[in-house]
């Protein structure tokens, strides 16, 4: 993939240094050279294994968004396959479920940033943050050799956090895709399929597919579990293999390229402000929905609130979700890992009985609590009332555990 040259600074001294140039890091670059109340400095890092390979990211809006001139692809239509092979087939307008890729995205920003004489881009590993009298530094090496300390009012670091804080859940969401194409038409463009369950489900948590169609003949395969540890290339390959020829069918494929990845699942809270002048934004902030892994529209959302505030000098980052979003989410991640709710037919009955758009929206935290309780009804309450009795008694039984290393091809799945 080209990329465009960044520019050196011209100066080590910004009013914001952004650390890291993935969907976070550049989405909040982005925001603040749009507004233009700050001068900002993106570290992003040189060629080489802390650079991640292309990847995906997916989300649903309305209208024609931000980074349409990137969307690789999108659907009005979405499906989930119960395990018995019944299809739920929704429309949820005004709602387009989108693909972006992270290539497409990058260029596009890039190229943005470079038309803002405030913006500039410095290609270099960033080391340590620390506070510094009223602001804080970056300390970065430069992939020529060489140091640089970058100095700024304020630093948002996207950077993965080392370790996950404390949480009474915690499972993985993992995966890996296939960009396949056939020798006959098999895929249908206009239907992505979010959920597809069937495929043998593990011992502990949940499998399904997933087909997002970019032609007749050419589509995105995943294999994806809700567990608590990630499978073996080998055997996601071996998953990826029999969904592909046995559930859909597909006769004979080439895989063009692949992708894999491990998202965290949890109801640890994560702190967004390290310092008086360093703040976690994106995953590392707790942009990720805990019970979904969808990331990217709730990383604009922090975006756009946080140059906002620093437009009016009030900074802060918000949390990326709302406080029932996260109950109703902890009470959703303990169910399915103590076994009291059946994955499969939690998810398909959820699609089945809650209008489609309604269930985006309380993805995205939009929902009234009325609609809010309208789908709760549509999950076992039994179960759920019990689990939500009990979490109050849980806090701290689970003690602070390594992240899983930042993944190597990523995507959000459902």
């Amino acid at each position: 993939m080209t990329r465009p040259t960044p520019r050196r600074p011209s100066d080590v001294r910004s009013d914001v240094v952004v650390v890291g140039a993935g969907a976070a890091g550049l989405s909040l670059a982005h925001r603040l050279a749009a507004v233009g109340s700050a001068t900002v400095t993106v570290v992003e890092a040189p060629d080489g294994p802390l650079r991640p390979p292309e990847r995906t990211w997916c989300f649903w809006e309305t209208g024609t968004g931000d980074f349409e001139e990137a969307v690789s692809a999108s659907w009005s239509r979405l499906r989930v396959h119960s395990a018995d092979g019944s299809p739920v087939t929704v429309t949820p307008d005004p709602f387009r479920y989108r693909m972006l890729r992270s290539g497409a995205f990058e260029r596009l920003v890039h190229a943005r940033l470079a038309q803002s004489p405030g913006a500039q881009v410095v290609r270099a590993t960033a080391g340590a943050v620390r506070d510094a009298g009223d602001g804080a530094e970056v300390d970065c090496a430069l992939p020529g050799g060489g140091t640089l300390t970058l100095r700024a009012g304020l630093v948002f670091d996207s950077r993965p956090v080392p370790e996950l804080p404390p949480a009474r859940t915690r499972l993985l969401q993992h995966f890996r895709g296939w960009f396949v194409q056939t020798a006959t038409e098999r895929f249908d463009p206009a239907v992505a399929d979010l959920m597809d369950f069937r495929v043998p489900q593990p011992r502990h948590g949940l499998a399904f597919g997933y087909v997002l169609p970019l032609a007749p003949d050419r589509a995105l395969v995943e294999y994806t579990q809700f567990s608590r540890a990630p499978l073996s290339t080998d055997a996601y390959d071996a998953a990826l293999a029999h969904y592909s020829r046995e559930v859909l069918g597909l006769g004979a494929w080439t895989v063009e390229a692949a992708e894999q990845g491990v998202i965290p699942m949890t109801d640890g809270r994560f702190p967004r402000r390290v310092s008086p002048c360093v703040y976690r934004i994106g995953a590392a902030g707790g942009a990720t929905r805990p019970a979904t892994g969808y990331t990217f529209a709730a990383v604009q959302r922090q975006s756009r609130a946080i140059a906002e505030s620093v437009r009016r000098g009030r900074v802060a980052v918000p949390p990326a979700h709302g406080r029932r979003a996260l109950a109703l989410d902890a009470v959703l991640l303990r169910a399915l890992d103590t076994g009291r709710i059946d994955g499969p037919a939690f998810f398909a009955e959820l699609f089945r009985r809650t209008p489609a758009e309604r269930l985006l929206r309380f993805l995205d935290g939009a929902t009234s609590p009325w609609e809010e309780w309208s789908i709760g009804l549509c999950s076992p309450v039994w179960p759920m009332l019990r689990t939500a009795a009990e979490l109050p008694f849980l806090r701290g039984r689970q003690r602070t555990a390594p992240a899983p290393p930042p993944p190597p091809p990523g995507e959000e799945s459902p």
